[in-house]
């Protein structure tokens, strides 16, 4: 059986992403959209947040460059934290709906909450709070699914992959089912890791972009 490389951030906290007071103080100045234009609201961890990658080759850097590319009236707008939880990201979430006033919120968190052993029922319900408040706002909500490895055990494994098909079915939200899938289960999967076999390389993020954007090109639509 090949070794499955995959979890969603580092367990050291090292927060080498955007910092909580960076993204509020740029969400703060956010003028009001254009009439007609859509903010796409970027909620994440390090996967989202170019840990350890140079800027602008991230997947949510690659999400801005095909938005333009396919003439679509949106900004995008990267709120991720290297490092954050669900729990963080609910905390975050309601300043962000206000500054920020997104049309579209992609929410990619809970890996974190794996790693750190949390609760998987309060995961659960922050990914339905942060949901239902995006909601609340007129956001459209994508969610976007982790899969742990198998050492964490099979049955915890289903329970955590569930949580997001629960959260995105009770709320009536769009899915993603896994961010790295055909990254964590490629042939050549060692060599689409950085070194601390946890975080994709810049080689993975196009094909991290590739498993986003059909559900959210049809939010777009």
């Amino acid at each position: 059986m090949k070794r499955r490389h995959f979890i969603a951030a580092a367990s050291s906290g090292l927060f080498l992403g955007v910092s909580h007071a960076q993204t509020t103080a740029a969400a703060a100045t956010t003028k009001p959209a254009p009439a007609g234009q859509k903010t796409i609201l970027v909620v994440g961890d390090s996967l989202s947040a170019e840990y350890g990658l140079k800027r602008g080759s991230g997947w949510v850097a690659l999400l801005e460059q095909r938005v333009a590319a396919e003439k679509i009236n949106a900004v995008v707008h990267n709120a991720s934290i290297s490092g954050d939880t669900t729990s963080g990201g609910r905390a975050r979430l309601p300043n962000l709906l206000t500054t920020v006033k997104p049309t579209h919120v992609v929410i990619e968190l809970g890996g974190n909450d794996a790693l750190r052993g949390l609760p998987l029922q309060m995961t659960e319900d922050n990914l339905k709070e942060m949901t239902a408040a995006a909601q609340k706002a007129g956001a459209k909500v994508l969610l976007v699914g982790m899969q742990i490895p198998p050492n964490y055990g099979a049955d915890y494994g289903r329970q955590f992959s569930a949580a997001f098909e629960k959260v995105a079915k009770a709320q009536k939200a769009a899915l993603v089912p896994f961010l790295l899938k055909g990254v964590a289960d490629a042939p050549n999967a060692a060599s689409l890791f950085q070194a601390d076999r946890i975080h994709p390389t810049e080689a993975a993020h196009p094909t991290m972009l590739n498993n986003v954007w059909p559900a959210l090109r049809q939010l777009l639509a």
